[in-house]
């Protein structure tokens, strides 16, 4: 555990000090406390002295607040009870805990720096310093995608803290059984923040929309956007910044740190499938909350993303077992629990941006595309991806990021997304390029698996260089859960 100190404290140094070279200017937070936004107005202060703050509404926070604590129970226990069911009994406990310290360590960086990094101004890449630790956050209020509606920024910080600390979990699925505990904290720290904090930054971090005031200004605004929004990119809840990012970087890794010892020569099947079930039906509970809290309102486009999350993950419950039935002969409950969390992936990025013929199509697509992501496709990559990070999150999140191009337009049902955030001019069906708009998410999709892979494979090998990632052959034979923690799930 030293060399894990000191490890994670030369990687804090060394993250403070790459990023403010990266900076094209010192960083300013889009989310102004109205004295700062007040004094900030120089001449025009006048002006605005007779227009009253915008003030929270209180369903707003209400309902905030009960989606962050959806998401994180997304984490814990959901994907720790997922994950924990579909690894052997005697890793059972070493998955648990993996989960459960990730999504706490992830929650201490957010606070630290990663919300600053992620949703402050600073270049197109990486936000700026302005929210360290998560000063001046108090009583600032936080933008949502409405003129005028606003969120108490500390609402804004819990719920984003959430995604960031369930994607970093998600990797741990792709290198299960066989990774050192200390070098999975280790790599987490560095691939959060030179991985989940930049590409979260380039999609989402945006100024509000009631930064636009004049037509002057909507260049300048668009400007300080993060790279992927500032090319139209459109991700509702977490296809590339979630699902991709966390997918990429598990395949990586299970390359990385090699196979489980007897892959492919012995049976390696879940040791409770019960745990699992329980795991996919709270995921399915929690992603409401994933998803229709992204709207950041109590409102319609809430609503929109509840119903879309809703059916598409029915749709692939049934498209996956039927696929499963066709091929193998059987539908499985494992391939229920995952159909649903393919589901559930593939709807994140168009859950608020497609309307419902759309969630029925990505739905079902879902379904059957990710049960070949785990067979075929999981043969022919020849990586030991244990429980299928990539074929399901990756694969799902690239699904749902594509068909989010298609089905967002206007004449199919999508309920349509501002072209002008200073006049709220929506897209008109003739303005609307399926083609186009398919372009960019594809582009979007690359650079997502370009710098999650990028990142992971030099984190990966820093933390091999210096603690080493797999634990030793005798101990991945008895078990992690003795070796590594000293307990076990089950007494007999």
């Amino acid at each position: 555990m030293k060399k894990l100190c000191a490890f994670l404290a030369l990687v804090l140094s060394m993250a403070f000090a790459g990023i403010t070279l990266a900076q094209d200017k010192p960083g300013a937070s889009p989310e102004k406390p109205a004295a700062e936004a007040k004094a900030a107005a120089g001449p025009e202060a006048k002006k605005e002295e007779a227009k009253p703050a915008p003030t929270p509404n209180k369903g707003d926070i209400a309902w905030m607040l009960t989606s962050t604590a959806l998401v994180l129970m997304m984490s814990v226990p959901a994907l720790a009870l997922f994950y924990g069911g579909m690894v052997r009994s005697k890793n059972t406990l070493s998955m648990l805990m993996q989960v459960f310290v990730v999504f706490s360590l992830v929650t201490v960086l957010w606070c630290i720096y990663g919300y600053s990094l992620a949703f402050t101004e600073g270049n197109r890449f990486f936000g700026g310093f302005d929210r360290l630790f998560l000063k001046g956050a108090t009583d600032a209020m936080a933008a949502t995608f409405s003129k005028g509606v606003v969120l108490p920024e500390l609402v804004f910080v819990a719920f984003q803290a959430t995604f960031a600390a369930i994607t970093c979990c998600l990797v741990l699925g792709a290198i299960a059984e066989r990774a050192k505990f200390s070098a999975v904290l280790a790599f987490i720290v560095l691939w959060f923040t030179f991985s989940y904090a930049p590409i979260a930054h380039m999609v989402w971090f945006w100024a509000g929309p009631d930064a636009y005031t004049s037509a002057k200004v909507v260049d300048e605004i668009n400007a300080k956007a993060g790279w992927l929004w500032q090319m139209g990119a459109l991700d509702f809840a977490g296809g590339t910044v979630v699902h991709i990012n966390s997918g990429i970087a598990g395949l990586v890794g299970a390359y990385l740190i090699g196979k489980r010892i007897g892959y492919g020569k012995e049976a390696m099947p879940p040791h409770n499938l019960t745990l699992t079930m329980i795991g996919a039906a709270l995921l399915w509970t929690g992603w409401f909350g994933f998803n229709a809290g992204s709207a950041l309102e109590a409102n319609g486009s809430a609503a929109l993303a509840f119903i879309n999350t809703y059916l598409a993950t029915a749709c692939a419950v049934l498209a996956w077992i039927a696929g499963e039935a066709m091929f193998k002969g059987k539908p499985s409950m494992l391939g229920a629990a995952s159909g649903a969390v393919a589901g559930l992936v593939a709807i994140t990025p168009a859950a608020g941006n497609v309307g419902i013929p759309g969630a029925f199509v990505i739905g079902f697509a879902a379904g059957f595309v990710c049960l070949w992501g785990v067979n075929g496709l999981k043969r022919m990559l020849g990586a030991d991806d244990s429980l299928d990070v990539f074929g399901v999150h990756a694969l799902g999140g690239i699904l749902g990021a594509l068909l989010t191009g298609v089905f967002n337009a206007p004449s199919l049902g999508d309920p349509s997304f501002p072209v002008d955030w200073f006049t709220a001019t929506m897209t008109s069906t003739a303005d609307y390029s399926i083609s186009g708009q398919l372009w960019i998410q594809a582009k979007a999709v690359i650079v997502t698996l370009l710098w999650s892979g990028i990142v992971a494979a030099i984190a990966y090998k820093l933390v091999d260089l210096t603690i080493g990632l797999r634990v030793s052959e005798e101990d991945e034979r008895e078990g992690l859960d003795t070796t590594a923690h000293g307990e076990a799930a089950y007494r007999m």
